[in-house]
């Protein structure tokens, strides 16, 4: 049976489509997922982020322990600042994307993705015996509510007097949002200026409610989790399960740059991926654009126009709102650059690689 989050009757009395997700039941969409889109786009989304995981990992030596458990520098962050990471296996394979929040000097936060919280949270305790920290997952506590978009700063500065402007990307601060105690940090998975809103989970609705009365003037939409793969798909950001996964190396995903080789001690993994930094990997993540109306969907083979030869593999493909096309990610040879299609139920449909990611916010 599925889990539910605090916004569950909400999202019911908006007329929400709900689907399993991770074990969750989530908002697929409220309406028109279009609409959804190109209100994050042109104004603002409102979106439950309540099934992600928050694992709190505190102590004198709480940094050391997510530099051994992580593939990124955690102990040189600075107080309240963000980063995106890595949690990989002893031989390199990636088991989960995170983003780790230094709180204060001993605590942080790792949130971790839904379907992968667990794992991440045993690993990180098995990861930290030997070092003074204690690992916390408190995932049932927290709520997550975020507000993207272009209006986003505009809407929520309506409802706390936290410095907003100050507030600069990869960074959160404490503050009261509609009266609620929140962390308010400035992150997001769709390629705006947005927010990300921690709050404890009884408090999700009033900051919901209070957040979407406030942004009704400037064209918010509450929005699910097929505008939030489009959104994050045209910004060219890797879903876990599809760009990836255990298989696969952060060098594989062309992330090489947040494994952090400098820093001090070792890091599980290290060993594994020490050879591959200067290494071209097999295969690239590349975009595709298709030049017909047929979508390249996850899973469909990336083939040369030519005689068919398959060179790679799509693991995630959509119609783009912003572009007017189809557009798609994949895994190909790093060999080949042109003269590609993508094999749709046997038909080859023409494609252009292009450079990640497909679309770019104006600041």
């Amino acid at each position: 049976m599925s889990r539910t989050t605090p916004l569950r009757e909400v999202h019911e009395s908006l007329g929400a489509t709900l689907t399993d997700f991770a074990g969750w039941l989530m908002p697929l969409r409220y309406g028109s997922e279009s609409a959804e889109h190109n209100a994050v786009r042109k104004a603002a989304g409102l979106f439950d982020l309540s099934h992600m995981g928050e694992i709190f990992v505190t102590g004198p030596q709480a940094g050391e322990a997510l530099d051994h458990a992580l593939v990124g520098h955690l102990s040189a962050l600075e107080p309240g600042r963000a980063r995106y990471t890595m949690m990989c296996a002893p031989d390199g394979g990636v088991l989960d994307d995170l983003i780790v929040y230094r709180l204060s000097g001993g605590e942080y936060m790792v949130v971790a993705n839904a379907s992968n919280s667990l794992k991440v949270a045993a690993e990180l305790t098995a990861r930290s015996a030997g070092f003074d920290a204690e690992v916390d997952d408190r995932s049932e506590a927290y709520a997550l509510v975020a507000v993207q978009g272009p209006r986003s700063a505009e809407i929520l500065a309506t409802l706390t007097d936290a410095d907003l402007t100050g507030l600069k990307y990869y960074a959160g601060l404490p503050g009261v949002v509609a009266g609620v105690e929140a962390l308010i940090a400035r992150t997001g998975y769709t390629g705006e200026d947005g927010f990300e809103l921690f709050v404890a989970a009884e408090q999700a609705v009033p900051v919901w409610e209070a957040l979407a009365k406030a942004g009704e003037p400037h064209g918010l939409r509450p929005a699910g989790l097929s505008a939030r793969d489009t959104l994050r798909l045209e910004a060219g950001m890797p879903l876990y399960g599809n760009e990836l996964n255990a298989g696969l190396t952060p060098f594989d995903a062309g992330l090489g740059r947040v494994v952090k080789f400098g820093k001090p001690g070792d890091f599980v993994g290290r060993a594994a991926l020490a050879p591959l930094k200067d290494v071209p990997p097999r295969r690239r993540l590349t975009g595709l654009v298709a030049r017909g109306r047929r979508v390249p969907r996850h899973g469909y083979p990336v083939v040369l126009s030519g005689d068919g030869t398959v060179v790679g593999e799509v693991t995630s493909g959509a119609p783009s709102q912003s572009l007017g096309k189809p557009i798609a990610m994949a895994y190909v040879d790093t060999d080949v650059s042109d003269g590609l299609a993508v094999d749709i139920r046997g038909s080859h449909e023409p494609v252009d690689v292009v450079d990640l990611p497909f679309y770019r916010r104006s600041m």
